[in-house]
C-alpha cells in the first residue's frame, strides 16, 4: 500500500514551495500519497484558538506514516501559541531534530568546504515554554533537562555516526555555568559513547563551538554535532551560513516510530506569491521523507537532479547568483530527474 504523507502547506512562501515539493516527488516516480492540511498563523488568524493546528490536521498526523512541514509563522507575545514544529515535535516525540551541513558543488563555500551534521534535542529545554512571572519586573524561563532524553538523541547521534562511517560526536555544552542541566547531559553523552567504543566523544562549550564555525568550521567534518535543543537550534543557523543560504538546509525531526521533515528556514512572507525564494531545501527535505519511507531510489534521483542543476548554475535562483524563479529551478530539477 502507498505510504501517506500529511502535508503541512505553512504560511507566506509555504504553500508554494510545499507545492513545488510535491511535483518533484510525484515526478521522480514516488508512490506516496499526499494529504494537504493547514496549520500556522494564517489559519490560527482567521479561527483562533490555543493552537496553531487544527483537530482535523491532527487526525490526519495520526493516520500518516510521515508529516512533511512547510514553512510556518509563530505569533509572538505572551498567551498567543506554541509553533506548530514544537506542536508537533512535543506530541510525536520527535526527539531529533537533523539538519546534514555540506558544501554544493557550484557554490561558494566562505569558509571552506563542510561536511557534517547537527543533531538537537527537540522535545525539552526551554522549548517546553514553561515561563513563570515572579513580580512586576521579575520572569523566569525552565530550561527542562532530563537524562532519558539526553540518553536517547545521544544515541541517535553515535548511530547517525555509524551509519556515515564518521569516528567522532561533538557534544557541545556549557556545563561550566550550567553545571547541573548540561552536566547531567554531558553525563548522559559518556554513558552512550560506552556502548560505541570506535567513536570518539569530544566535549565543546556552546561559546567556543560558535567561535570556531566562523574561524576554522573544517575541524567539524566527519562529525556529528550534538546539543541541547536551545543551543543546537541558534549553531545550525549559523552553520546554513557556511553553505552560502539557509535556503539549502534541509531537516528531519526523527523519534522512534513517526517523523516530520521540512525546510530549516522561516515562512518569509514578504516574498509570498512571488515565486522568487529557494526551493532546494523543501525539495530535498522532500527527497529525505522518500528515504525514510522506504523510496530509496526516488529519493536519490532527487538529491542528485538538484544538486546536478547547482553546480551548472543557469537555473537557480537568485541567493545562489541566478534569476531563475523557483518554479524555473525545480523544473530544472525534474529534467535532470
Amino acid at each position: 500500500m502507498a505510504k501517506k504523507v500529511a502535508v503541512i502547506k505553512g504560511d507566506g512562501v509555504g504553500p508554494e514551495l510545499t507545492g513545488l515539493m510535491m511535483k518533484a516527488v510525484k515526478a521522480a516516480g514516488s508512490n506516496v500519497e499526499f494529504i494537504e492540511c493547514e496549520a500556522g498563523a494564517g489559519w490560527w488568524e482567521k479561527h483562533g484558538g490555543s493552537s496553531l493546528i487544527p483537530e482535523e490536521t491532527w487526525k490526519a498526523l495520526s493516520e500518516s506514516d510521515a508529516c512533511f512541514k512547510g514553512p510556518t509563522t509563530t505569533p509572538g507575545g505572551a498567551g498567543s501559541p506554541k509553533s506548530v514544529a514544537v506542536s508537533i515535535r512535543q506530541k510525536f516525540d520527535l526527539y531529533a531534530n537533523v539538519r546534514p551541513i555540506k558544501s554544493y558543488k557550484g557554490l561558494p563555500a566562505p569558509l571552506g568546504e563542510v561536511d557534517f551534521v547537527c543533531v538537537r534535542e527537540g522535545t525539552e529545554g526551554l522549548y517546553v515554554g514553561e515561563e513563570i512571572q515572579l513580580t512586576n519586573d521579575v520572569f523566569i524561563a525552565i530550561r527542562k533537562i532530563t537524562r532519558p532524553a539526553c540518553r536517547r538523541v545521544a544515541k541517535y547521534a553515535f548511530e547517525e555516526a555509524m551509519r556515515r562511517g564518521w569516528k567522532s560526536v561533538v557534544a557541545i555544552h556549557k556545563s561550566n555555568i550550567l553545571k547541573k542541566t548540561d552536566g547531567a547531559f554531558l553525563e548522559e553523552c559518556g554513558k552512550v559513547k560506552a556502548d560505541y567504543p570506535g567513536i570518539e566523544l569530544e566535549e565543546y562549550h556552546v561559546d567556543n563551538v560558535a567561535q570556531q564555525l566562523v574561524k576554522n568550521p573544517a575541524i567539524y567534518n566527519k562529525k556529528v554535532l550534538l546539543s541541547t535543543n536551545l543551543f543546537m537550534d541558534i549553531l545550525s543557523e549559523e552553520c546554513s551560513a557556511l553553505v552560502g543560504s539557509i535556503g539549502l538546509i534541509y531537516s528531519a525531526n526523527i523519534g522512534d516510530g513517526y517523523a516530520m521533515f521540512e525546510p530549516a528556514h522561516g515562512s518569509a512572507p514578504k516574498y509570498a506569491g512571488m515565486d522568487k525564494v529557494n526551493p532546494v531545501a523543501t525539495v530535498l527535505a522532500g527527497a529525505w521523507m522518500l528515504d525514510y519511507l522506504g523510496e530509496k531510489i526516488q529519493s536519490q534521483a532527487i538529491f542528485e537532479a538538484t544538486e546536478k542543476v547547482i553546480a551548472e548554475k543557469r537555473h537557480v535562483t537568485y541567493d545562489m547568483g541566478g534569476s531563475a524563479r523557483s518554479s524555473e529551478m525545480v523544473d530544472a530539477i525534474i529534467r535532470n530527474l
